[in-house]
């Protein structure tokens, strides 16, 4: 028991410390909070910051005070021993917990309201139910909301005999999760490699989602169709996307509800396997259900040249991945795209020709916000070779609604990091008038946290680098989540424990 009390002392030290305008409040580790703890932090409610954690089928919500001590902690007794997946949907006064598990041949589809002290109210509603005859390691369900928060959509995939074809139930609830609307749909998946992707909401309770035809692992993507449900309708509305003879990876779909468009983008080869020339911009218009807009943008080579991280300016993006897509009330859009690759003995599972394909793609797991709890176990992944994993410059777009650039800049970082993800990459903080960058740099052996902000006409701005607590504290921006208008709270990790820091500009 000393060794517990030595740590625990040491971080009974972890006093709020000040740079620049910018303060930092630390929570205590203690021995449940190993590394490879699982963890979402849910956001704050009633001034306090609620934080999900499970450790060995050990599930608990912690809640932490504005000085990040730890005021009530609820076990969630009522949790099955092993859940396949969760994920939280917050509102001013209280939250959503929705979960999915196995119990003999059936898999459960669930959710559970909780108070703003992390209490359970009521009984756990079930959602759905799918008849399985294995043991379902992987979601069945994906549970998606619009932006608005007030539809929720229930999302399952599943074959019908016929193996060309892909069968979507949706389940439409309002926000007090009362069923509004159940769909069946058989999608025909004729041709080869075509998937379905990008399940979104909006938030008049229109789904909209994407069918893709690839070529591979690769995913090398040479068709594009835009699928469309009304949300008290069962058909789907097929939207051709004309790629004019370009190729395209990592398809990304965002919603704008102000202006009731559909944008698709992503990153363009012109040809099969090439260098990545630019960006594809597709708008489709809800209204008028029509295309607005589908242009490609590049660059000159004074641009290439300042985001290459290696290599040639013609081969300057063929490291990067879209990362952020953030509508803007005219219309227009911000893009943000980071260089993000590894280096192995065998295999690169981030290359983008040879492996995985984006280490950011699947469903909905980009925001103005960034990542969020998306990835709440920074230890998930496990290669058997070391692999090196670096995530280099980060490049901003700002696109008008003709397609044309209004302005583009550079973040400068160099970050590498072996066989794990955890301290690279960025968080992002958007607090009106900025959207704050947060970024690990090594200085001297020691860890700093680097805030670059970009303005809405492009200026970019560097402010002091965050020094953290001591040399033992490692910040994880990229697994944090915004919880105000200038907070964000971010994992750390402290020796073998993780902790959590709430920041506050």
């Amino acid at each position: 028991m000393k060794w517990k009390i030595f740590i625990v002392s040491l971080l009974l030290m972890a006093a709020t410390i000040t740079a620049k305008c910018q303060l930092i409040n630390y929570s205590e580790a203690n021995s449940e909070d190993a590394k490879d703890l699982k963890y979402e932090i849910i956001g704050k409610l009633k001034g306090n910051i609620h934080i999900y954690k499970n450790y060995r089928d050990n599930s608990v919500i912690a809640l932490y005070d504005a000085q990040m001590q730890e005021v009530a902690k609820e076990k969630l007794k009522f949790l099955p021993e092993k859940i396949i997946n969760e994920n939280f949907l917050l509102f001013p006064d209280f939250y959503y917990m929705f979960y999915q598990y196995q119990h003999k041949g059936v898999v459960y589809c669930m959710a559970v309201k909780f108070d703003e002290m992390g209490k359970k109210v009521g009984e756990p509603i079930q959602l759905d139910t799918t008849n399985v005859s294995f043991f379902a390691n992987n979601k069945i369900y994906t549970v998606i909301n619009s932006e608005d928060k007030q539809k929720i959509l229930v999302v399952k995939i599943g074959k019908p005999d016929d193996e060309k074809a892909n069968v979507v139930t949706t389940t439409l609830y309002n926000k007090q999760l009362e069923m509004q609307k159940r769909s069946v749909m058989t999608i025909p998946m004729k041709e080869r490699n075509a998937t379905l992707s990008e399940f979104q909401v909006d938030n008049e309770g229109d789904l909209v989602f994407i069918k893709s035809n690839g070529s591979g692992q690769s995913e090398i993507i040479s068709s594009v169709k835009l699928m469309t449900k009304h949300a008290l309708e069962d058909t789907v509305g097929i939207n051709e996307v004309n790629l004019n003879g370009i190729f395209l990876d990592d398809v990304r779909l965002k919603v704008d509800n102000y202006n009731k468009h559909y944008l698709i983008t992503t990153l363009f080869s012109k040809q099969r396997r090439g260098d990545v020339n630019g960006f594809f911009c597709y708008i489709w218009d809800k209204t008028t259900q029509k295309q607005l807009l589908n242009t490609t943008l590049t660059f000159n080579d004074e641009f290439l040249e300042d985001a290459k991280t290696n290599g040639t300016a013609k081969t300057a993006l063929n490291d990067y991945y879209l990362r952020n897509i953030v509508v803007k009330r005219d219309g227009g859009f911000l893009l943000a795209a980071e260089s993000y690759y590894t280096s192995t003995e065998n295999n690169d599972p981030f290359n983008r020709w040879n492996g995985y394909g984006s280490p950011y793609s699947g469903f909905n797991n980009y925001s103005v916000y960034g990542a969020g709890g998306m990835y709440y176990n920074p230890y998930s992944r496990n290669y058997s070779n070391t692999t090196r994993y670096f995530a280099d410059n980060v490049i901003m777009l700002s696109v008008n609604i003709n397609g044309k650039l209004d302005w583009s800049n550079v973040i400068r970082k160099a970050q590498q990091s072996d066989d794990t993800e955890n301290t690279i990459s960025y968080g992002v903080l958007n607090t009106g008038d900025k959207v704050h960058f947060l970024f690990n740099v090594e200085s001297k052996r020691e860890m700093l946290l680097n805030d670059q902000s970009i303005s809405p006409d492009g200026q970019l701005s560097r402010s002091p680098a965050l020094k953290s607590l001591n040399g033992e504290y490692e910040f994880m921006p990229r697994y944090g989540k915004q919880t105000g208008i200038r907070q964000i709270v971010l994992p750390c990790r402290y020796r073998n424990y993780i902790c959590f820091a709430k920041i506050d500009f």
